[in-house]
């Protein structure tokens, strides 16, 4: 059985493909001319979006992870929004 072969994104590479871009490296492809895909995670809001690290207690780590997946949230997301809560007070 003939192996098939996959881009990083997981689209099978047809022999139409594969001509294509045999026929691009052929033609001279510019290096110069690729543009570089972003990396990391997209930003909160506007600008950059702080990293904070902090340490906490397991019994509290345990409840936020809880709530997280009860919540079907990211624990992050429910971390940011009882630190709203709680610096609004």
């Amino acid at each position: 059985m003939a192996s098939v072969n996959r881009t990083k994104s997981g689209t099978i590479v047809t022999d139409e493909i594969e001509e294509a871009l045999a026929d691009e490296a052929e033609a001279g492809y510019d290096p110069g001319a690729a543009t570089a895909a972003p990396s990391g995670r997209p930003s909160l809001g506007r600008g950059v979006s702080p990293r904070l690290d902090l340490r906490v207690e397991a019994d509290l780590s345990d409840a936020l992870r809880q709530r997280a997946k009860e919540e079907r949230r990211s624990v992050s997301a429910v971390a940011r929004d009882a630190l709203r809560q709680y610096l609004a007070s």
